[in-house]
């Protein structure tokens, strides 16, 4: 539910980034926190083991449409995908998938298993509408591609990939498709079977509404007999209480997302909202919406938006350093919704858009002139925010290797 403050309601439109943990939810962690507190961590292991052996993969498995011999608890989806691609047996000859959609901390584990297998990298290009290419894949497509990687919604946007569809796609070839649901899971349906991925991972506090530091990774027989001589599945579980409080948010999730009829709404609020520029590639889109303003810094709008208490976020370039960049994007303001939200949340929040765009800037305080000596003559200013954009995904885009010549540029 929505959070109370001070006798007001305060709305939150930021599940992408940080779900509110419903009351009961709390309570499990709490409790559990507690007990081990006074009794200590092999106690607390002992009384949990139903929980976080059996009950708790069931529910993930009724989730993600895979067995729960497939599903493994994890810190986070990301810490999954690093260590996962961290055994993987690839070698120079091997060719890696990726997208202009990629966070930051899966392109670093990406690029990390360059570095140390010497496999080769490079980015499934854009359709012009923003879609990824999937005929270019089926082009491209061979038996020297060992890895393909999808987010299935990115962080930085709200595009919806058709991962079902790639899937077929790659279903008759070798290599393996590892799917990141962390943005998709609790507002989107999921099917490991459908989808045909190989390795899905997720993140418990978004969507789902559980504790930070709470994930899962869906791994299928193939890629946990692959890895078995390298070491295994080098997965850290999260904290016993912690995963206790997971499991009962997924026993409060609904067995199938309801459709966001919100989302809509949301999106017509910003696109209401004169100067606001929606960033929103591509066909399909989820109920997470990404724009900003060229006048107010996307930091402003959240600070106003939060002293109306409306609580978004603020996304960087960095984030998602082969899309953000290439579009001349700084920051943005990002917005999510949850099915527990409502159209007055929405209403809400397109009045207070509207106040967070047209309010006057304040001035900056007065400083004492310092003073300049004579001789020294005065710098130019400094160049447009899209130089600055641009170096801020410089780092990332450097380490892209080369592309096949008929790919074209991502993002075209």
């Amino acid at each position: 539910m929505n959070e109370k403050s001070h006798g007001d309601r305060r709305i939150h439109l930021n599940p992408a980034g940080t779900g509110r943990m419903p009351a009961a939810v709390r309570e499990v962690l709490t409790e559990w926190t507690r007990f081990e507190d006074r009794h200590g961590p092999y106690e607390l292991d002992e009384r949990l083991e139903d929980v976080l052996h059996r009950e708790i993969h069931e529910r993930l498995a009724a989730l993600l449409g895979m067995p729960p011999g497939d599903t493994f608890l994890c810190t986070g989806a990301a810490d999954a995908f690093a260590a996962v691609l961290s055994r993987l047996p690839l070698g120079p000859r091997d060719r890696v998938w990726t997208t202009p959609y990629e966070s930051a901390a899966n392109l670093s584990a990406v690029l990390a298993l360059r570095a140390r297998t010497g496999c080769r990298l490079e980015v499934v290009p854009l359709r012009p509408d923003g879609d990824l290419d999937l005929e270019w894949m089926a082009r491209h497509i061979g038996g020297d591609v060992a890895l393909v990687c999808v987010p299935h919604v990115p962080s930085g946007c709200g595009i919806v990939h058709p991962v079902e569809d790639i899937g077929r796609l790659l279903a008759p070839h070798r290599c393996l498709y590892a799917v990141d649901a962390s943005y998709a899971v609790g507002q989107l349906p999921l099917d490991a079977a459908r989808i045909g991925c190989h390795l899905l991972t997720g993140d418990g506090w978004r969507f789902l509404r559980g504790p930070y530091a709470t994930g899962f990774a869906g791994v299928a027989p193939r890629l946990r007999t692959m890895l078995a001589p390298h070491g295994g599945l080098p997965l850290a579980p999260p904290h016993g209480a912690a995963a206790a409080a997971l499991n009962r948010a997924l026993a409060l999730h609904p067995a199938s997302p309801p459709g966001s009829d919100l989302a809509p709404g949301l999106r017509a609020a910003v696109e209401d909202t004169a100067g606001t520029e929606l960033i929103a590639p591509g066909r399909l889109q989820s109920g997470i919406v990404t724009f900003r303003h060229p006048d107010v810094p996307a930091a402003l709008v959240r600070r106003r938006l939060a002293d109306r208490g409306v609580v978004v976020w603020k996304t960087v370039a960095e984030e998602v350093p082969l899309y953000l960049p290439e579009r001349g994007v700084l920051t943005a303001v990002r917005a999510s919704v949850h099915h527990d939200n409502s159209a007055e949340d929405i209403e809400v929040f397109a009045h207070a858009l509207k106040d967070a765009v047209t309010r006057p800037r304040p001035l900056p305080a007065p400083s004492a002139p310092v003073p300049v000596p004579v001789d020294v003559v005065p710098s130019r200013p400094a160049g447009p925010s899209t130089a600055r954009v641009r170096a801020a995904g410089r780092r990332h885009l450097a380490l892209v290797p080369d592309r096949t010549p008929d790919s074209g540029r991502p993002g075209t």
